[in-house]
């Protein structure tokens, strides 16, 4: 078996701008050697004797039952904390937080409303800090949609990827691993719901050194035209349940991914979604349970990107 770095540059990882290209494609091989090998009946213990402590603001699935039983298969241990349930709830701050976490864990992964809180965090915590979810990022999610896509394509670079919806915490970080890993992304966003503006300036810069164009526009069919890629995501995220009236009369229909967008896109293209998804919504049902979507396979490479990003933070490969 060929030997990999084993560890990353950084001690944190908050946003998919933390890791550099190579760093990317090192999670990416040591997630599916991680992945084949539990597979396989061959799953190593790499982080028996570790804790990894788990924030969480907001309601979580995928991301608390991938982290919860990622450090299981690798012999750790998970604790989960509610920000009701810790002192934090109580004005405590969260440099006291960090500093204190730091003294019992390994790792701590925070799911938070203000990407300014997981940054604090990181500030100050003396372990490592992974971001499982922000109002600005998303890297986990970024890090599983681009091993499912090289599973499925066989490749990143020089593929086309179209992104129709709202530009939240999931696109602007999958613009940044698009642009990091050689993909171009076309976000068709409608006026005033695009991708942060410091985002898509660092993309388009990333993508200079890769070959991979970055383009915002208004117009979804543009957008699916000849992709290899279709992804979307809820238009109406958490916290955002009061826009409701207001996001559906802004993206429904225009910006659905139906039958018909699918058809624009390459043969063979997949679709892609993060879930949870709101079928009728942003996408029908003919899509997401169709033979295009590939959505069963991203859910479970969160495990997967996860349980190599725990390793090499912790130096444990």
């Amino acid at each position: 078996m060929k030997t990999l770095k084993t560890s990353l540059s950084k001690k944190d990882v908050l946003s998919i701008a933390d890791l550099s290209a190579n760093e990317i494609n090192l999670i990416l091989k040591v997630a599916c050697r991680l992945k084949k090998e539990w597979k396989s009946g061959r799953g190593r213990q790499l982080l028996r004797g570790k804790t990894l402590g788990m924030i969480f603001q907001k309601p979580s699935t995928r991301t608390r039952v991938s982290f919860e039983v990622g450090m299981s298969q690798l012999g750790g241990d998970a604790v989960y904390l509610s920000a009701n349930d810790i002192q934090l709830s109580r004005g405590e701050t969260i440099e006291d937080t960090a500093k204190t976490l730091s003294l019992y864990l390994d790792c701590i992964m925070a799911r938070v409303y203000d990407h300014t809180e997981v940054q604090k965090l990181a500030t100050y915590a003396s372990v490592p800090v992974i971001n499982g979810l922000s109002d600005a990022f998303h890297p986990c999610q970024i890090l599983a949609d681009l091993m499912t896509i090289q599973e499925h394509k066989k490749k990143l670079k020089g593929l086309q990827l179209a992104w129709l919806g709202d530009g939240d915490n999931v696109c602007n970080d999958l613009m940044l691993g698009c642009a990091k890993t050689g993909i171009s992304m076309t976000a068709a966003c409608p006026k005033g719901y695009e991708p942060l503006e410091e985002v898509v300036m660092l993309a388009k810069q990333e993508g200079k050194k890769t070959g991979s164009d970055i383009v915002i526009t208004e117009d979804p069919a543009a957008a699916a035209k000849d992709a290899d890629v279709v992804v979307t995501d809820t238009f109406i995220s958490i916290g955002k349940e009061g826009e409701r009236a207001t996001r559906e009369a802004m993206f429904l229909p225009k910006y659905q991914v139906s039958s018909e967008t699918m058809k624009l896109a390459k043969k063979g293209a997949i679709f892609m979604h993060c879930l949870p998804a709101k079928r009728g919504q942003e996408v029908t049902s003919e899509v997401i349970d169709g033979t295009s979507s590939v959505v069963w396979s991203e859910a479970e490479n969160r495990l997967h990107v996860q349980k190599a990003l725990l390793c090499l933070l912790m130096k444990a490969v």
